[in-house]
């Protein structure tokens, strides 16, 4: 009987955050592929461009005006998926819980991240830009959404930033963007995250568990996973690290290249607890994972970014108090730019799977530069 190797063999991976297994078929990555392939890139965007409904100055679908902004802007989302309207609530669960619903209520807010239609996040660290000048603003805009949707909408119990880039990953527009959801509720999947961290401080056998501890002294879930990936030998997950943040591709991840960015020195609840150097190292970290994206296929890459952090301080409850902020990159591309993953067949039928290891993805990774593509430097 040959020994267990992760790089050859079919495995399953734990991922303690979400209490769920992923299936990992390193074998598969020989496979022929005949299916669906994306686009090319097409050819480049203009700087400014008068039928974008995000450019300064432009005229939005519903007739309201953008400011002629030189860095960040936000507004309220003109095609909101919630609404701020208070209804009454009814007892729905009658039916033996099979048939339970409950009013949403919430705002929704786009943030374009600068005036320039064509500039990524993946693009802000390269000369002649910097994350200094162009990433800080947007986690600045970022943390002064999150203390002024808390401060004047008592009803809301949940923040969540994100970012949809790429049409591949249902963005309709190429203007670089995010979105900011406000919730009178905490979503599942940060519900789940929030109960593994409290559930993992609580338990006494992770009493030793290494790295810093929760501000009552107790272990902490992914401070503790964070240590121990910087002191494995070789550290064969770390994509690259700063002096606040690590960003890492998850033991457990599913999709092909995730990327997972954690602090690793500290316990941070959320975007308000970040100080002025861990702002500035949030922002570089941002800007070199995207840029080495956008590097490894020599393409903007598409992915699905979101921060998870402790819902607003009015909201705080036993298992809130353990959520740790970080953040979290799916992207879909798996070969080349032109190849993609889908979550599909036995996916969702029965769980997460994936053909190239967390290992071997961060190592790829790790090879990218930390010069955009598409600048004069990279060219010559």
């Amino acid at each position: 009987m040959p020994p267990f190797q992760p790089s050859q063999h079919p495995h399953r991976r734990w991922n303690p955050l979400l209490q769920t297994f992923v299936l990992c078929s390193p074998h598969r990555t020989q496979r022929p592929w005949q299916g669906a392939q994306e686009s090319a890139d097409l050819p480049p965007l203009p700087v400014y461009l008068d039928t974008c409904y995000l450019c300064p100055g432009n005229t939005r679908a519903t007739g309201a005006h953008n400011d002629p902004y030189t860095q960040t802007f936000v507004f309220e989302n003109d095609f909101a998926a919630l609404k701020d309207v208070h209804v009454e609530a009814q007892d729905t669960d009658t039916h033996f819980g099979l048939f339970r619903m409950a009013p949403a209520r919430g705002k929704c807010y786009v943030v374009c991240f600068h005036p320039h239609h064509n500039l990524t996040l993946a693009q802000m660290t390269t000369a002649p830009y910097s994350a200094e000048s162009h990433i800080i603003p947007i986690i600045h805009t970022w943390r002064d959404m999150y203390m002024r949707i808390t401060a004047e909408n008592p009803f809301v119990q949940y923040i969540q930033l994100f970012e949809n880039k790429g049409s591949a990953m249902g963005c309709s527009n190429p203007h670089p963007h995010g979105q900011i959801w406000a919730l009178d509720y905490v979503p599942s999947e940060p519900m789940k995250v929030m109960k593994s961290m409290y559930d993992f401080s609580a338990d006494p056998a992770n009493e030793h568990a290494p790295g810093p501890r929760h501000p009552h002294g107790r272990p902490h879930l992914l401070l503790a996973y964070a240590h121990m990936e910087l002191h494995a030998p070789g550290r064969p997950r770390i994509v690259t690290l700063n002096d606040d943040f690590v960003a890492l591709v998850p033991f457990w991840a599913v999709w092909p290249f995730e990327i997972m960015v954690l602090p690793y020195k500290r316990f941070l609840g959320s975007l308000q607890d970040l100080t002025d150097a861990e702002i500035a190292s949030l922002a570089h970290i941002l800007g070199e994972v995207t840029c080495r994206y956008d590097n490894l296929f020599r393409t903007s890459f598409p992915y699905s970014m979101g921060i998870h952090q402790k819902p607003v301080s009015h909201a705080q409850d036993s298992l809130a108090l353990y959520a740790l902020f970080h953040i979290h990159f799916y992207p879909p591309l798996l070969r080349s730019a032109t190849v993609r993953k889908f979550l599909v067949g036995f996916e969702m039928m029965a769980e997460p799977q994936r053909d190239i290891t967390a290992e071997s993805a961060a190592e790829r990774l790790r090879a990218c530069d930390t010069t955009h593509y598409l600048s004069s430097d990279a060219r010559t």
